[in-house]
């Protein structure tokens, strides 16, 4: 396939509620798509990510100034596609309708549970990973029946653009749609009656897309983020410790919502770990603003936020250790920042309160293990937690006392990479799980159904209401 343009392409507010509707009324004429429809969908969203990989890759790092190919490839385009391959291999399965027990009084009833797909899907995407935030939901909804219209976030204009014409080009309108454009456009897909509608993003804009979502009733999941903590335990090797926090900090230059926010270590190993993330970013990233594999930052009012959180902790006395050549500062023309750990910066620097997204590390040293569990559990429950320790009663610690949406154990990241778990926030850091078969079932309504038998003992409990009905509820109620 050629690479289509990609000049800016938008929908005004007002259209969106015709492609609503079209989608609606499509779905009203096929209400329970079979399994080969489904799959047809599927493979379809398959090919255009198998045969666009290069163009997406170039598009992205438009959008970003810079991103290198590699990381689209490994972090969007990858679990993209063993997303759409693992649905496909087990679609059948999830269709069938699932058996319940039936209650002894009720027998020979047969209960049962069916996947009905809800009908329309709205998807709002962030800048991101803006392919992979897009097909991941994607794939659960046309996995469970449903028709779906995506919105792609203005800071990445470009990779929208492209993505609504590689959609216009391998399915219908009333099947799936790509909308682009601002905030404005944002908002009124947001006020749109879905059957469900899944954001992606900051808690704030969440907030905002509960409430619009609030006005139809419209049940929504909302993935959003927050201060997701990497905690050292007091013995584990802190160069692995260093390596594995660093390189899941680093990815996209920390633009990432489940990426390490923080690390908590042992007080006596700090040294120790700070020379490690020395030797981690020289071995990765040997001149990080003029390497290939190192990303820029979305745009300039994220990097002017950034470099203002360095500037802050700086002049309230915290230790800034830049991670590269001596004399890296923050570059204004090409968007990039040095990896930076932050030693001692006060809790109420903004760096320690906001979602930090980007190549940024606040290092807090803890006295004991109990001081770590507290420090996490005094804040608002993170979309990730990763812990690292080789002692079994630890871990459940961290397992049983600390509340999180998922938890990588001895590496960062890799939990969302596991298209059997599902993924999700809490509280602050979301709502509602998708991914693999949470995805199928988020985006389907789970209908309880019941057979009544031939030949059954209803009767014995309909009015009139006389002595052998007396005897079979006392009999009920004992």
């Amino acid at each position: 396939m050629n690479a289509p343009s990609t000049q800016a392409s938008t929908f005004d507010p007002g259209s969106l509620a015709q492609r609503f509707d079209a989608q609606r009324a499509a779905f009203a004429r096929a209400p329970y798509p079979d399994a080969a429809t489904r799959d047809r969908r599927l493979a379809a969203l398959e090919r255009l990510l198998s045969d666009n990989a290069a163009t997406i890759a170039d598009t992205v790092s438009r959008d970003f100034g810079h991103r290198s190919a590699h990381e689209t490839r490994l972090l969007e385009l990858f679990p993209s596609l063993e997303a759409v391959r693992h649905a496909r291999r087990r679609l059948r399965k999830w269709m069938r309708p699932k058996r319940r027990s039936t209650s002894l009084w009720f027998v020979p009833g047969r209960s049962q549970v069916i996947a009905q797909p809800l009908g329309v899907v709205g998807i709002i995407v962030p800048w991101n990973y803006p392919v992979y935030l897009a097909i991941g939901p994607l794939v659960a909804a046309l996995a469970a029946g449903n028709r779906a219209l995506v919105k792609m976030s203005e800071l990445a204009p470009a990779t929208g653009t492209l993505l609504a014409e590689l959609v216009r080009a391998a399915f219908d309108p009333d099947e799936v749609e790509v909308v682009t454009g601002d905030a404005d456009v944002g908002r009124a897909f947001a006020a749109l009656p879905f059957d469900h509608l899944l954001f992606t993003g900051s808690t704030g804009v969440g907030r905002a897309v509960m409430r619009a979502a609030a006005e139809n009733l419209t049940p929504v999941t909302l993935e959003l983020g927050g201060k997701s903590p990497a905690l050292v335990g007091p013995d584990f090797p802190i160069e692995a410790a260093a390596e594995r926090i660093l390189v899941g900090k680093l990815m996209n230059a920390g633009q990432t919502c489940i990426a390490p926010d923080y690390a908590l270590v042992p007080a006596a190993r700090l040294r120790e770990f700070v020379d490690a993330a020395r030797r981690v970013v020289a071995a990765c990233y040997p001149d990080p603003l003029h390497s290939p594999d190192y990303s820029s930052i979305i745009d300039a009012r994220h990097f002017a936020r950034l470099a203002g959180y360095i500037d802050e902790v700086r002049a309230q006395g915290a230790e800034v250790i830049v991670l590269g050549p001596s004399g890296a500062a923050p570059d204004a023309g090409t968007r990039q920042i040095p990896p930076t750990l932050l030693v001692g910066a006060p809790d109420a620097c903004r760096v320690m309160r906001e979602e930090i997204f980007g190549p940024i590390l606040p290092v807090v040293p803890y006295a004991s293990f109990d001081d770590a569990l507290a420090y996490v559990n005094a804040r608002p429950r993170p979309l990730a937690l990763y812990c690292f320790d080789r002692d079994e009663s630890r871990i459940q610690r961290v397992l049983t006392e600390t509340v999180a949406g998922g938890v990588t154990i001895n590496d960062t990241i890799l939990h969302v990479a596991q298209d059997d778990l599902p993924f999700g926030g809490v509280g602050p850091s979301g709502m509602g799980r998708y991914h693999g078969y949470d995805g199928f079932l988020a985006f389907s309504n789970q209908k309880g159904v019941f057979r009544q038998a031939r030949m059954n003992g209803m009767a014995l409990f309909k009015p009139p209401y006389g002595k052998t009905f007396e005897r079979l509820v006392g009999f009920l109620l004992r």
